[in-house]
């Protein structure tokens, strides 16, 4: 009986020494003193010879019997909770199934096995019908340049390609719609929206071959300089790459033919990357950003309007001494400034892309910074083009010039990602 007292009595003593110690903060006033107890001696009795009445012991570890019974309690409704938390994340883990995370603001890593024909930019069932309707805007416009071609060449084979034409995009246009409204009523006929993406961006690729077959024909009769290059859509693959670089230059005229109605910005109708610098010369029109000329990475804003859908003719011209520019738009100055890269030569040995912003050279595209658009008559001097040179340019005169650093040539190109080419007269354009 003595055994079983002083053993009550030993875990009476080590509760009350956990609930001290464990509740400091809220007993801070309180002071615990470790004494030494004979062995043969009462624990009971040596425990009230030291100040601690029974009682008051009695009712302390009533208390720490209570408040644990209150923990365990709160334990089992924070496990039940969590559990609760933990069923419902996975639930929605397993409807959204995201996919992997680009470092960049606004865009998706895609597997590199995969040709993603719509862009680098994470879609809704919204977003690819946006993208298809531009698409076939697309088809259909090179379908009117077909008619033209054949009102203005009285052309019988031309007629017969037109209509040929018609009944693919036609046909394509069905084909396209069929898949959206799979896309947006969820019908279980596809595993998943990647594999419904996957068929609907297969259809346009091939559409998109056909189309430029039928093309070969109607390019033969093309002088080299007399098309233009049309980017459809916002992607990080589309782009053509001129097969030379650039030389040393200490100043320089760049002009070109545009026509886009892309919202927001253009993106990047060139871009000059040189090893150690991938922002050498670059015209870019980002969001909602004005269109800046990028010369070393520094910057000048120009004061370009041109994203109505109509042909534009735009000139930078540009001076490493004092690094004085101009800017002129349809033949007439729209401004000009200075400090723009002073006495910084444009380095040679280059990589210059059209229709892509590089980040690396030669690559390190981002859809979001894609030009959309059609572009034509891309030259490049190694000299300041005067006032009058550039109004003969935009006005299509008999004594416009073609750049000496780089040239209009479609042999001077090489085309990637269903860029397409097409016939383009600029004076045609302005009649």
């Amino acid at each position: 009986m003595e055994t079983t007292k002083r053993g009550f009595c030993w875990k009476l003593f080590l509760l009350y020494y956990l609930f001290v110690q464990g509740s400091a903060q809220d007993f801070a006033q309180t002071q615990f003193i470790c004494t030494s107890v004979p062995k043969d001696m009462d624990i009971c009795a040596a425990t009230l010879q030291n100040g601690v009445p029974g009682e008051d012991l009695k009712t302390t570890v009533m208390q720490l019997r209570e408040t644990v019974l209150q923990q365990k309690e709160t334990i089992m409704n924070q496990k039940e909770t969590i559990r609760e938390l933990t069923s419902k994340l996975t639930r929605c883990e397993g409807q959204s199934a995201p996919e992997t995370g680009d470092a960049r603001p606004g865009g998706r890593r895609k597997d590199p096995g995969t040709k993603n024909t719509m862009g680098d930019v994470s879609r809704g069932p919204a977003d690819t019908l946006t993208q298809l309707s531009q698409t076939l805007q697309s088809l259909k416009q090179r379908l009117e340049n077909l008619e033209q071609f054949s009102r203005n060449n009285n052309s019988v084979q031309a007629n017969s390609l037109k209509d040929l034409l018609q009944t693919k995009i036609d046909d394509l246009e069905k084909q396209v719609l069929s898949r959206v409204n799979s896309i947006e009523d969820g019908k279980p006929g596809l595993r998943n929206e990647t594999e419904q993406r996957g068929r609907v961006e297969s259809t346009l690729t091939s559409m998109h071959q056909r189309i430029t077959d039928l093309e070969k024909d109607q390019k033969e009769n093309r002088p080299l300089d007399k098309f233009q290059l049309t980017f459809p859509l916002r992607t990080n693959y589309m782009y053509a790459k001129v097969k030379k670089s650039l030389p040393e230059m200490y100043a320089l005229t760049v002009c070109m033919w545009l026509k886009s109605n892309a919202s927001p910005g253009v993106g990047t109708p060139f871009s000059y990357a040189v090893p150690g610098q991938a922002n050498e010369l670059v015209l870019i029109e980002w969001g909602n950003n004005p269109m800046e000329i990028l010369i070393n990475d520094k910057v000048a804003k120009l004061p370009f309007l041109i994203n109505d859908g109509k042909w534009h003719h735009i000139c930078v011209t540009w001076t490493t001494r004092d690094g004085v520019w101009e800017a002129f738009q349809d033949g007439v100055m729209r401004g000009s400034g200075e400090n723009l890269a002073p006495y910084h030569p444009i380095k040679p040995q280059g990589v210059l892309i059209l229709g892509q912003e590089q980040d690396t050279l030669g690559g390190g595209f981002d859809a979001t910074q894609a030009f959309v658009g059609d572009l034509a008559n891309f030259h490049i001097w190694d000299r300041k083009l005067s006032v009058g040179e550039i109004y003969n340019l935009a006005t299509c005169s008999s004594k416009a010039q073609v750049g000496n650093v780089f040239s209009w040539l479609e042999s001077s190109l090489d085309i990637y990602g269903g860029a397409s080419k097409w016939t383009f007269e600029p004076c045609r354009q302005l009649n």
